[in-house]
């Protein structure tokens, strides 16, 4: 039996240290109040919910320092045996990214003389900031520093303007939705088939964003889109505009034609075209995005009436409905690699 006197002013101090922030110290707390009031060991286990081990250790944490040792947390933190090669990890992943933990575990264990089991060291790269996360593409022509030299000299003032005010900034592009499967992952119990349309009908859709309201501007087709289209767009968006307008758009020919920057020049609309194979930087490839997973992904459609009415509605009514996530998806922050982000050719 463990006796342990209180006074008190100590059982006051306990009692205020029922508000601690941590529950820990107040599980202790309330222990030693239990037992102040003469309630037996295996009692107090049952109250707090713990083992009869505990409450004798925190009786003698009480009796070897008091109230100061109570709050005292002291939780056991196992290092890993790779912690003294924290360096040469990191190298390797920055290095030659693996593509499952087995790899690591050989790999890393040629490196340092350790191997580690699947989940030891599955914990161990997660607490260096080391993620599972899938390969992204960027198409191989791309120049990374001619993105960042357009992103910052030509793309980020005319944004600013916009914000300010003072500008519309638009994103352009033209999507092409074909009638067809559009596969995507369920939660489910047997595998789920969709049906697949037959024919290749495809609804075109030239859109142009607008960078600060999200809301989008739009022209659209069963043929083709050709300059035809890019120059009825100039117009529609001259229309609608009191301030200056800059379009933001790729280098598609039918987009640098004499046609459109001619009448562009006439309605005093800036083209400011992309550095080529940039998709990252055109916003609007994030609203095509987000087309196909609210219209068309896992959805079977019987004829083209309907595939194409799903879409324009979901168009001219997504800032009714969707503003919250369009807000959330089209930030005006931008996706700008870095040569260390590319994994070498085999």
């Amino acid at each position: 039996m463990i006796d342990i006197e209180f006074s008190n002013e100590s059982i006051a101090e306990l009692q205020k240290l029922k508000n601690h922030p941590h529950p820990c110290v107040r599980d202790k707390a309330l222990i030693l109040i239990l037992k102040s009031q003469k309630i037996p060991h295996h009692k107090i286990a049952q109250i707090v919910g713990i083992c009869g081990n505990t409450v004798r250790q925190c009786f003698r944490a009480y009796q070897q320092g008091g109230i100061k040792k109570l709050k005292t947390l002291n939780f056991h933190r196992p290092q890993s045996s790779l912690q003294p090669f924290k360096s040469q990890v990191r190298e390797y992943f920055e290095k030659k990214p693996p593509s499952n933990i087995n790899k690591a575990c050989a790999e890393i264990g040629k490196i340092t003389g350790i191997f580690l089991k699947n989940s030891q060291m599955r914990a161990y790269i997660k607490s260096i900031g080391v993620c599972y996360r899938k390969v992204g593409s960027i198409p191989a022509k791309a120049d990374i520093d001619a993105q960042k030299k357009f992103h910052d000299e030509e793309l980020k003032p005319r944004l600013e303007q916009a914000q300010r005010g003072e500008r519309d900034v638009y994103f352009v592009d033209a999507a092409h939705f074909v009638l067809g499967a559009f596969l995507g992952c369920l939660w489910s119990f047997p595998r789920v088939f969709v049906r697949t349309p037959s024919g290749r009908q495809r609804f075109n859709v030239l859109g142009a964003l607008n960078a600060v309201t999200k809301k989008v501007v739009t022209i659209t087709n069963d043929t083709y889109i050709t300059s035809v289209q890019v120059c009825e767009l100039l117009r529609k968006l001259a229309e609608k505009s009191t301030r200056s307008i800059t379009l933001v758009l790729d280098n598609a020919r039918y987009q640098r034609c004499d046609l459109v920057t001619k009448l562009a020049a006439e309605l005093k609309i800036e083209l400011l075209f992309l550095p080529p194979y940039s998709p990252n930087l055109n916003l609007i490839e994030r609203l095509w995005k987000l087309v196909k997973k609210e219209c068309l992904y896992n959805i079977y459609y019987e004829n083209f009436a309907l595939f194409r009415e799903r879409i324009q509605t979901f168009l001219e009514k997504m800032n009714e409905k969707n503003q919250q996530e369009l807000n959330s998806l089209l930030t005006l922050n931008f996706q700008m690699f870095t040569e260390k982000q590319f994994k070498q050719a085999a």
